[in-house]
């Protein structure tokens, strides 16, 4: 059997970037995280945030369901723990699972007229 993915991911650059909305479209700001599960069996992942400023948020339990995606909204407090972010400052992520997934992070930054979104692979071991 053939491994698919990484059981250990990292997402260094978080910046949970302006709230806004573009005039007249759907776009909002914000970052996601998209953990894609191509086993058998659920994947049960803890969830890391690091900070520049004080310690971490640690354990945030997050399933991803066998031959699923999930995707997790950093700006949706009810689906990262109950935790809060504050826009526009740094943060990091660790991701520990039960078995192998794959992990991807996107962020939709509509500061400036012409939109951004970036779409990145943590690194995994």
């Amino acid at each position: 059997m053939s491994k698919e993915g990484a059981k250990n991911w990292y997402i260094v650059d978080g910046y949970l970037p302006y709230k806004g909305k573009v005039e007249g479209e759907i776009f909002e700001g914000h970052e996601a995280v998209m953990i894609l599960n191509c086993n058998e069996e659920d994947a049960e992942i803890f969830m890391d945030i690091y900070y520049e400023d004080r310690d971490p948020d640690e354990n945030i339990k997050i399933t991803a369901e066998a031959k699923r995606v999930k995707c997790i909204r950093m700006d949706h407090p009810h689906e990262i723990g109950g935790i809060e972010l504050d826009r526009q400052l740094q943060y990091s992520l660790r991701f520990r699972s039960t078995i192998e997934v794959i992990i991807q992070y996107g962020r939709m930054d509509i500061a400036q007229s012409n939109l951004a979104y970036i779409g990145m692979m943590g690194y995994s071991e």
